[in-house]
């Protein structure tokens, strides 16, 4: 079982954004993945983007960049 850590935890209004999202992942090199939207948080398409608490600003600045708004921003032991 793989240890819970501090994550910074993305949600989007719909599961267009959340694939724009995963694309511009690659695309820009930014670190984290797509993953189901934790139960804890009820909002958008039930996908969502986690990365590390610290890649949290440098991934709000490429979306912001690319016209592209989280629907949420949580940091969440996960």
């Amino acid at each position: 079982m793989r240890e819970k850590t501090l994550q910074c935890i993305l949600s989007f209004h719909n599961t267009v954004d959340a694939l724009q999202m995963e694309k511009l992942g690659k695309e820009k090199d930014l670190p984290g993945r797509l993953i189901p939207l934790p139960s804890v948080i009820s909002a958008g398409c039930g996908l969502a983007w986690t990365t590390e608490p610290e890649n949290k600003d440098l991934t709000l600045s490429v979306l912001k960049e690319e016209g592209l708004k989280p629907a949420s921003v949580h940091e969440i032991v996960f």
